[in-house]
């Protein structure tokens, strides 16, 4: 059995050393200032960070989670989630109040009608692709790993978003989050070769 560190090397922060990006699944239950450390530490360190929440989009739950935002370089909200935590009366209006609240980027997915991409100076609206829809499970995160991918490759807003949108056309077409096997060219592969939806 390993031995602990003794309490004179236990560093009270993550060892995230070397890190470039760190994604936050769930900060709803760490809870906002816990989550916040976490995502700062990781920026001290040089890396991006974004996070995901799971929770539905109930009134209040922003509160739980406030203290992470100005700590969040991308935030992956769904539709449902964004109206229901800002009671704003449209998309493009809440995805603005939480990079108010902090936000560095908003990136929404909204089903079959693709994502929408705010910052401070920018809005970007990508259509979804034009495929039968099989299954919606896993989607959103589909979205993050294509978006956060895409960027991490050099991509623009609009790039990243089409590469996200493009990831979860995929799994949309199979049953389940597992259904098929993909790489960065199958989803490229993909993304040239199918239209996106009108």
């Amino acid at each position: 059995m390993p031995t602990p560190p003794s309490p004179s090397t236990t560093s009270t922060s993550p060892p995230l050393d070397g890190i470039t990006h760190l994604h936050l699944g769930g900060p709803e239950f760490l809870g906002g200032e816990a989550a916040a450390k976490l995502l700062a530490h990781a920026r001290s360190l040089g890396a991006t960070t974004s996070l995901d929440l799971l929770a539905p989009g109930d009134p209040g739950l922003l509160e739980w989670v406030a203290d992470a935002l100005p700590q969040t370089d991308y935030l992956l909200p769904n539709d449902e989630q964004v109206l229901g935590f800002t009671g704003a009366a449209s998309l493009a209006e809440g995805a603005r109040a939480l990079v108010a609240a902090g936000a560095g980027c908003v990136a929404v997915t909204q089903g079959a009608r693709g994502a929408l991409v705010v910052t401070a100076d920018d809005e970007v609206e990508v259509p979804a692709y034009d495929v039968e829809v099989v299954d919606t499970t896993g989607c959103g995160d589909a979205f993050s790993a294509g978006f956060l991918r895409g960027l991490s490759l050099g991509r623009d807003l609009r790039g990243a978003a089409e590469l996200g949108c493009a990831t979860a056309a995929q799994v949309a077409g199979g049953l389940g989050t597992d259904a098929g096997s993909y790489s960065l060219a199958s989803v490229e592969e993909f993304l040239a070769a199918t239209p996106p939806r009108r």
